[in-house]
């Protein structure tokens, strides 16, 4: 889908919904990723803008869906467990039973803050509600981080768009910039893993065992 089906697909829901169909784009962006939020939020601001609905509403609602989308994500972990992501720990190639151990530790240390903090990283907003299930971290909590969290990150871009009007879109120009310095980083910390993993499993390794 591109920008400007997304674009339509959401316009479109909340010219029928209002600020439900705001809340229930953000839900859906938590399950599906590729639906930014980045697109969504700063729409429903301009909406709003508009009188199409009030920005209390679009705030509150694209809060609560951000919350319904997480908790849908921490049943998931919460479903899979911490039995089932070991085992398949155990299966995947470079992976060590002792890695994911080592993140569970850090996630038992540092929970809260991923958690509260990941609400306002693009991909792990949606993604970090699944160590949490699978720790289990008490639900009052979990919901509490969240709705902060995210009540932060959609305040930004509903507020933008709401004060940007028509230039609303000049919003996800900047939020686009984040998020490729965001994966740029993702994707240089796993490359910079998988070369200390095949270091260490390389032939001086396999001969001194």
């Amino acid at each position: 889908m591109n920008e400007l089906a997304e674009t339509s697909w959401i316009t479109g829901l909340m010219d029928t919904l209002g600020a439900p169909g705001a809340g229930l784009a953000i839900a859906a962006e938590n399950l599906f990723p590729p639906l930014p939020s980045e697109l969504i939020l700063p729409l429903a601001g301009f909406a709003a803008g508009q009188g199409r609905m009030s920005l209390f509403s679009a705030l509150a609602w694209t809060t609560l869906g951000s919350v319904l989308g997480a908790l849908a994500l921490y049943g998931v972990g919460a479903a899979l467990g911490r039995a089932r992501m070991l085992a398949i720990a155990a299966r995947l190639p470079l992976v060590k039973v002792s890695d994911v151990e080592k993140t569970e530790r850090w996630f038992q240390r540092h929970g809260s803050k991923a958690v509260f903090f990941g609400r306002m990283v693009p991909i792990f907003r949606s993604l970090i509600s699944i160590p949490a299930g699978i720790e289990r971290m008490p639900i009052p909590a979990f919901l509490l981080l969240t709705t902060l969290g995210s009540l932060i990150w959609n305040a930004i871009f509903v507020l933008a768009g709401y004060a940007l009007g028509e230039n609303w879109e000049e919003v996800t120009g900047y939020a686009d910039t984040y998020s490729k310095v965001v994966l740029v980083a993702a994707g240089l910390a796993v490359l910079a893993f998988l070369a200390v993993r095949l270091s260490r499993s390389g032939p001086g390794q396999r001969r001194r065992g």
